[in-house]
């Protein structure tokens, strides 16, 4: 039976024939492209997965809204206590109750002294979820006074840190607290943000003994009201702030509703699932060249065929739709078998660690993440696909009649190039398009195109250099010199296949190696030993001079500060200005503000005039230059700032640079001497030593401790460990997708070795009967895995360090260290793969018997 004597049924179309042919050929098994639907399958895998997983996440945080923010809406003030009137309006709508977060200093009765992150309730809390306390009890008697000692549930770290057990007792300010069970969760745990420092749960009334609030202390008191249950809804909730915001406009407030509960998590989760995905799609693309590996092999392989379908009556275009279709169902193949794995990994990591998540995620099918992997999937393998493909068009009749060792591949049809890129232009938009930030997106889709490109030119340039390479009088270096330049080499499959993969490894192992660095070694020099906040502003003077006495030889730095909110700007609202996405951050609370006379140390006027200690105009604000650039600010600008509860204007008279990396103390906002004249305010500063050690930190932890008991100190160096080990957890998840990259190329290498065996079968051959010994073939090959490796390497490691340059140093804003001993290991293990896989290949050829090749030559 022919394709041209074939007559469709009545009931068939003549669209179906491709499909079936193309079943017909995959009966015989799908030898040759288990490599294809590796690659697929792992990048559809994960890209599936991580958006699974999010989605599931992103279910748990809606479903778990109310709770999460303990009650329907939620109020926040900064440094200031709801009024009368205020508090009356919103019990007017519903049952309301109060918290407060703040940072003190937890003391034992022997000195022993550690930093807490204090959340004061009222008899309401929590009005939903449940408090887990260990040994449970009801939370009136829990924080009760008794024997001169109001009740706390404090988290385990801190009883381990100061080597406390239940019943023990601790001040902080001028209370006493007895530890009467340990905190293990609160319902709107997450709804606070990270936390520095061990959790210490008392009452309102426990707090408010402990004179820790002065005016101006730092702290956020935060009102939660839930709605009747019949008018819980988000409708509702919506017309509670709009109704609140109307009736209080000058309040200041921070909203949250039930559906935002957790507004910095959430970006959080989207910008990292953005990540994620990205990586997986780095996996896919690395895996697209095992694809255009496998079509262009099994091509080779079925030359035969093709010119046997063309002799009998098959046009170019009947041959390219039977072997479109088969790559379509590979595809197809490849990405259900990573659609099931993605799927899976939320009801998995639920099962394994549901009980220790600290984020709630809700399991469940999401078929709208799915379509979308497996429209990456699918458009990924004909984008690498379709070039190879192309030739078929062209395979000559005369193949049937003489076998090649070696073919000579010419460019795809104009029509095939066209529809090639208008898949990769689709690719792309869908990439950019569905990115929570485009800009990122399209940095990485312009990345991957540049990597393409410079892999290309790398195995071109590889292959110039070696065909221009003097001829060298050992043997086996002259073979392995000229195999890099051959027909039908292996080095642009090599350098491709590993290139992006090596690419995206070092690009992560920088970016880590930083970031540890950053976090976890030693301060930058010339850094503060400690911050001191909620310093009284009647007693700033006389905090400055203890700290001189206590550390001589000290620098010393404090400044006012207060907290505000940013509600307008250039005339226009907060909600309404659309900041870039580096700078909307501090559009999204409270920030710290300050008001001096002097130039910051650590600023630099960058545009304008700094005002000088003596102004007494119109408030003026010096504003930080990329915040202003991201809010499209100018000179002569006006910004309005709520300041507990009062609109303060100030119009923007200079803009500064910042150090941040020292680590000194430094604002976004420094407003003029006299723009908060008589608002009540504390001081923050900071200590830098010498000469610091651990005993003299103690020391000064404790004086500073018993001289000012409402002073908060916090050190450096733990601070910067508490950042530490979050970014490390989630620089272990980054580390645990790019794996799956650097899995799929070395599947593609393996693959690109696997096609090119056929030739390496017949060059040893030839060789073998021409003398060559098995030893100096051997040989010859290691040396050519070697030097394409070694060139790959490089690449890898000179793109990658770029990349993780840029990202470090434009995205994070940190100062960048190159990671030679990070990189010296990509390279290493570069050539171990490269030389291993390489040379597992040829011992395969170098044992076939040299008379059955040699027949059908």
């Amino acid at each position: 039976m022919t394709i041209v004597s074939e007559t469709p049924r009545a009931n068939s179309r003549p669209a179906s024939i491709p499909l079936r042919y193309a079943v017909r050929e995959l009966r015989g098994g799908l030898r040759g492209f288990y490599v294809f639907i590796a690659c697929i399958a792992l990048g559809v895998m994960t890209i599936s997965g991580v958006g699974s997983v999010a989605a599931s996440l992103g279910d748990g945080l809606a479903r778990q809204g109310r709770t999460l923010l303990g009650g329907d809406v939620a109020f926040s003030l900064f440094q200031r206590e709801a009024k009368p009137e205020e508090i009356d309006f919103l019990r007017s709508r519903g049952k309301v109750s109060s918290i407060a977060s703040l940072r003190g200093m937890a003391r034992t009765a022997d000195g022993r002294l550690a930093l807490v992150e204090i959340k004061a309730v009222d008899g309401a809390y929590p009005m939903l979820g449940q408090l887990s306390l260990e040994p449970d009890m009801p939370i009136a008697d829990l924080l009760a006074e008794r024997d001169g000692a109001f009740g706390v549930a404090a988290d385990q770290t801190l009883l381990t840190r100061l080597d406390l057990k239940l019943g023990d007792r601790v001040n902080v300010g001028s209370a006493t607290f007895e530890i009467r069970s340990i905190d293990n969760g609160e319902p709107d745990k997450l709804a606070g943000g990270l936390g520095f420092a061990p959790r210490f749960l008392i009452s309102e009334t426990g707090l408010r003994a402990t004179q820790l609030l002065q005016p101006g202390s730092l702290v956020r008191w935060t009102y939660r009201v839930k709605l009747p249950d019949d008018a819980s809804n988000g409708g509702n909730a919506t017309r509670l702030v709009d109704d609140t915001r109307q009736a209080l406009p000058h309040a200041g407030w921070e909203i949250r509703d039930r559906d935002n509960a957790s507004p910095q998590l959430e970006r959080t989760i989207s910008r990292f699932t953005q990540f994620l995905t990205l990586v997986g799609l780095a996996a896919l693309l690395v895996g697209g060249v095992g694809v255009a590996n496998a079509v262009k092999s099994h091509i080779d392989r079925r030359r035969d065929v093709i010119a046997t379908f063309k002799a009998v009556g098959a046009t170019g275009r009947d041959v390219f739709a039977i072997y479109l279709t088969q790559v379509i169902v590979l595809a197809v193949i490849g990405s259900i078998i990573g659609l099931a794995a993605g799927a899976a990994l939320p009801f998995v990591i639920v099962d394994l660690f549901g009980k220790v998540l600290p984020l709630p995620v809700e399991p469940a099918l999401h078929p709208d993440e799915l379509a979308l992997s497996l429209v990456y999937g699918l458009l990924t393998a004909l984008a690498f696909g379709l070039w190879p493909l192309g030739r078929v068009h062209d395979v000559p009749v005369a193949a049937l009649f003489r076998e090649t060792v070696s073919s000579v591949w010419h460019r795809p049809r104009w029509r095939y190039l066209l529809s090639m890129a208008g898949v990769v232009a689709f690719l792309i938009a869908v990439i950019i398009g569905l990115a929570y930030d485009k800009r990122v997106a399209a940095i990485f889709v312009a990345s991957a195109i540049a990597v393409f490109i410079l892999l290309r030119g790398i195995a071109a340039a590889l292959m110039a250099l070696a065909r221009r390479a003097p001829r060298s009088r050992i043997t086996m270096l002259r073979l392995a010199v000229t195999n890099i330049y051959r027909p039908g080499a292996l080095t642009p499959s090599v350098v491709m296949s590993l290139g992006l993969g090596l690419a995206v490894l070092v690009t992560i192992t920088q970016i880590d190696g930083n970031l540890r660095r950053q976090f976890m070694a030693a301060l930058p020099e010339h850094a503060p030993s400690f911050y001191f906040i909620d310093i009284p502003s009647t007693e700033a003077d006389r905090f400055a001079a203890f700290l001189k006495q206590t550390a001589p030889g000290s620098t010393v730095e404090e400044v006012p500060m207060l907290r505000g909110r940013i509600v307008a700007a250039r005339g226009v609202r907060a909600e309404d200005l659309h900041p870039t996405t580096d700078s909307e951050w501090v559009l999204q609370s409270d920030r710290g503000l300050s008001s001096t006379g002097e130039i910051p140390k650590g600023s630099k006027i960058v545009e304008g005039r700094w005002w000088g200690a003596g102004y007494n105009g119109p408030p003026l604000v010096s504003i930080e230059k990329k915040i202003a650039d991201g809010l499209k600010l100018k000179l002569g600008d006006e910004i309005v700032v709520n300041v507990l509860g009062r609109d303060i204007s100030a119009k923007i008279g200079n803009m500064r640079t910042i150090d941040w990396q020292g680590l000194g103390i430094n604002f976004v906002l420094v407003f003029s001497p006299n723009a908060f004249r008589g608002a009540p305010h504390t001081h923050i500063a900071t200590l830098t030593e010498a000469h610091p050690d651990p005993a003299g930190d103690a020391a000064i932890v404790k004086s500073v401790a018993t001289a000012f008991p409402m002073v908060t100190s916090v050190r450096v160096r733990e601070a910067l460990e508490t950042i530490g080990t979050v970014v490390t957890n989630l620089v272990l998840a980054i580390r645990g997708a790019s794996a799956i990259t650097l899995v799929s190329a070395v599947l593609v290498l393996g693959g690109a070795l696997a096609a090119g065996h056929r030739h390496r079968v017949y060059d040893a051959v030839i060789l073998k009967t021409l003398g060559a010994t098995r030893g100096r073939l051997l040989g010859a090959y290691a040396l050519e895995y070697l030097l394409i490796g070694l060139a790959t390497a490089i690449f890898g490691v000179v793109t990658g360090s770029v990349a993780g340059w840029l990202i470090v140093t434009r995205l994070m804003t940190l100062s960048f260290v190159w990671q030679a001993g990070s990189a010296a290991a990509v390279v290493a293990s570069a050539l171990i793969v490269t030389v291993g896989l390489g040379l597992a290949g040829t011992l395969l050829a170098l044992n076939q018997k040299p008379a059955a090749v040699l027949r059908n030559l």
